[in-house]
């Protein structure tokens, strides 16, 4: 019993000082501030765009296009939601692509390791301090649109809100565990980037054939269908499922290869 709280009060301790290490690299400041403004920037975008349209009507008048009428609602809003999610989630990774490649170039890595940290408990930290700072930003920003729409409009036209927005989080969570996995297999930050990217732009391709598209993760940035009612959140199942299991198994191959990397 003894032994197993002092394992958990040396995984505490490293996940507060990787949290501070966070604060003090300006990681979650960037971050928060960035979900932060995505959060207001989704209906105050909606909101300006009969501003917008009534600005450029003229040159739509010369250019012989006839402006229509447009309906701004709460689903204009979501639309944008799910625009900019992606954009967030670029430069989380971008942000903490170094999580570990600055470790390995400064050798601070080693000394944590000889002071009798378990590796595995290295990487479930990291892990840990990502995952949460990816789903605090993520709700945050669905926590302040939500409520801007719930003032200037109302969110109950957005159909499966809740489940286009937990695929969403499951597919930056499947992402993280790439970030995991080639922080592990690489020793540099360009070969982060690249594996990352390289990993969601591969199985995007493979996404666009539609007999297997519809089981992999990449089929979850398509849940903005939901809102419209175009599809049930039933049909996401396999891939929910799939998502779950790849990003699992990530997180394990990730401990396998830093118990037998070479530092």
């Amino acid at each position: 019993f003894y032994g197993g709280c002092g394992k958990m009060k040396s995984f505490i301790a490293f996940f507060k000082k990787e949290v501070l290490e966070s604060v003090r690299s300006g990681k979650l400041t960037i971050l928060g501030i960035l979900f932060l403004l995505f959060g207001i920037m989704n209906p105050a975008i909606a909101k300006m765009i009969p501003w917008l349209l009534e600005i450029m009507s003229d040159y739509f008048a010369e250019a012989g296009m006839t402006v229509t009428e447009v309906t701004i609602d709460a689903l204009t809003s979501w639309t944008q939601f799910f625009k900019n999610i992606p954009m967030a989630l670029i430069v989380f990774v971008l942000v903490y692509s170094g999580t570990f490649t600055r470790e390995y170039e400064s050798g601070t890595l080693i000394l944590i390791l000889t002071k009798g940290l378990s590796r595995y408990k290295v990487v479930l930290a990291k892990f840990a301090v990502m995952l949460t700072t990816w789903t605090i930003g993520y709700w945050l920003c669905f926590v302040i649109t939500y409520g801007y729409n719930a003032y200037f409009w109302d969110n109950s036209i957005a159909v499966w809100l809740m489940p286009a927005s937990i695929h969403w989080w499951l597919f930056g969570v499947w992402v993280v565990c790439l970030i995991m996995l080639f922080s592990t297999l690489c020793s540099n930050y360009i070969g982060v980037l690249l594996g990352t990217g390289g990993s969601v732009l591969g199985i995007y391709l493979i996404s666009l054939f539609p007999q297997i598209g519809k089981y992999t993760p990449t089929a979850l940035m398509n849940s903005a269908s939901l809102l419209i009612g175009a599809e049930t959140a039933d049909v996401y199942g396999l891939a929910l499922l799939i998502t779950v299991l790849v990003s699992v198994s990530c997180l394990i191959i990730s401990i396998a290869v830093m118990n037998k990397k070479r530092l």
